[in-house]
């Protein structure tokens, strides 16, 4: 007779347990740990950062924020979007940590995490109703937008180095993928 052996689910309680400032994510039942971000990837999450809040802030349309903050959603899952940003109609879900699903959530490719953006998140940010969704490659000098369609995403373009990120979601966003890679 054969026995297999399996781990134990974590719990968020295992989650909030670990030490602070740790870059993790609780998805599925499982801690996904990562070192902390290169030197490329902050520079693009600045420039990101820096882009979506002047343009929010100017409009007075919400609240943008950056990793690492903890952002709850509704399925139980924690993760720590790299940047993200919340309409001023859901701006109630800003407590202690982000308590329900952000309006749009932009990743920043790492070799270590391509998989887990491109597969889980994609499929975990459109259950949990994330209205759209971003993914910045900076290998490929690309960022892809899907956009949420029921409980899945659609392909709402795919951008390149010469071109402008448009977001159906900030209306009148023009974004030079060029400036986000700078």
């Amino acid at each position: 007779m054969t026995t297999t052996r399996t781990r134990p689910r974590k719990t968020v309680e295992d989650y909030m347990n670990l030490p602070e400032g740790m870059f993790a994510e609780f998805i599925g039942g499982e801690i996904y740990r990562s070192p902390s971000p290169k030197d490329a990837h902050q520079r693009i999450v600045g420039n990101l950062y820096f882009a979506l809040r002047s343009f929010v802030d100017a409009r007075g349309l919400g609240a943008v924020r950056t990793a690492p903050d903890d952002v709850h959603l509704p399925s139980g899952d924690v993760v720590q979007p790299d940047v993200l940003y919340i309409a001023k109609a859901n701006l109630g879900i800003i407590r202690d940590w982000i308590r329900g699903a952000p309006d749009l959530v932009v990743e920043v490719l790492s070799p270590e995490n391509a998989v887990l953006d491109r597969v889980v998140k994609l499929d975990l940010y459109a259950n949990n109703g994330v209205k759209e969704y971003w993914i910045v490659d900076d290998a490929a000098k690309s960022v892809e937008i899907f956009v949420l369609s029921g409980n899945r995403y659609l392909s709402d373009g795919y951008f390149q180095k010469t071109d402008a990120v448009n977001s159906k979601l900030l209306r009148d966003l023009s974004l030079p993928v060029r400036d986000v890679l700078a």
